[in-house]
C-alpha cells in the first residue's frame, strides 16, 4: 500500500490528468495491487484447461497442459506448482494432476462463462474465433453481480 499512496501523492504533485489516474486505477486493479486476495486470470485459464483435458482423458499431466495452451514445460510446472501452493490442484507421485474442490469449482464457473459468452457473442454475429478469444478475455474481468444478470437472460433463451 505504500507505493499506492507515493503514486497518487505524485498525482497531486505533477498535477497529472483525470485519464492519467483512471489508466493508473486501472492498472493496479489488474495487476492486483488494490485487491491481492483476487486470482489471476492466468490461474483461472490453468485451471478451466486441466478441466477440460480431464473431460477428454483420464489423466492429466503438465505435458498435456503446454501442449493444448502452446506454452513451454517449464512455464506450466511453474505454474502447477503455484497452484498446488494456492490449494487448487493435486498432483501425485506420477506426475497426474487433479483439481481439488475449490479449483474444480473455480474452472467450472470459468468454462461456464466462456462457454456462455461464447455463444452470446456468435449470437451477436460475431465470427467464431473473435468470439472465443474476447470471451476469454471478458470471462476473467466480469463482475459477479454482471455475470448473474448474464447468466440469467441466457437462461430464459436469450443467448
Amino acid at each position: 500500500m505504500k507505493i499506492f499512496k507515493e503514486i497518487i501523492n505524485n498525482f497531486f504533485l505533477y498535477r497529472l490528468s483525470r485519464p492519467c489516474i483512471v489508466i493508473f486505477f486501472a492498472f493496479f486493479c489488474k495487476t492486483n495491487y488494490i485487491n491481492p486476495m483476487k486470482r489471476l486470470e492466468s490461474q483461472e485459464d490453468y485451471l478451466e484447461k486441466i478441466l477440460q483435458i480431464s473431460q477428454k482423458k483420464e489423466n492429466v499431466h503438465a505435458i498435456d497442459i503446454a501442449r493444448e495452451m502452446s506454452f513451454s514445460k517449464p512455464s506450466v510446472s511453474v505454474a502447477m506448482n503455484k497452484l498446488k501452493e494456492a490449494g487448487y490442484i493435486e498432483i501425485n507421485s506420477k506426475g497426474e494432476i487433479t483439481l481439488t474442490d475449490s479449483g474444480l469449482a473455480i474452472a467450472e464457473k470459468t468454462l461456464e462463462k466462456h462457454i456462455i459468452l461464447t455463444n452470446m457473442l456468435l449470437y451477436l454475429g460475431v465470427d467464431e474465433e473473435t468470439a472465443m478469444e474476447d470471451a476469454c478475455r471478458m470471462e476473467h474481468d466480469i463482475s459477479d453481480k454482471t455475470w448473474e444478470a448474464i447468466k440469467k437472460h441466457a437462461e430464459l433463451g436469450h443467448k
